[in-house]
């Protein structure tokens, strides 16, 4: 059983990361941005059923590679702010 968070703003603006506060934060954030968008592609190929999938590009993405793939049941919990102003964070 694996169960991971992937709760936060990883918009740049919202996070607070910028490059005159020493940059670790910003690093932070593009590391998560970019793990997510692997983590897309990853779950993508799998539902058109593509025999190459590219659980190696990311950490999280090979942590997971035996919970994703094979005959393993995943399930996703997402919770969405309902106000309009938070449209953008949830789409």
């Amino acid at each position: 059983l694996h169960v991971c968070d992937l709760a936060g703003s990883e918009r740049l603006g919202k996070s607070g990361a910028n490059a005159s506060a020493g940059g670790s934060l910003l690093k932070e954030t593009k590391a998560i941005n970019s793990s997510l968008s692997v983590l897309s592609n990853v779950i993508e190929k799998l539902q058109n059923g593509n025999a190459n999938v590219p659980f190696r590009e990311s950490k999280l993405t090979m942590l997971l590679s035996g919970s994703l793939g094979g005959n393993s049941k995943t399930l996703a919990i997402v919770c969405c702010n309902p106000l309009a102003s938070h449209f953008h964070e949830s789409l």
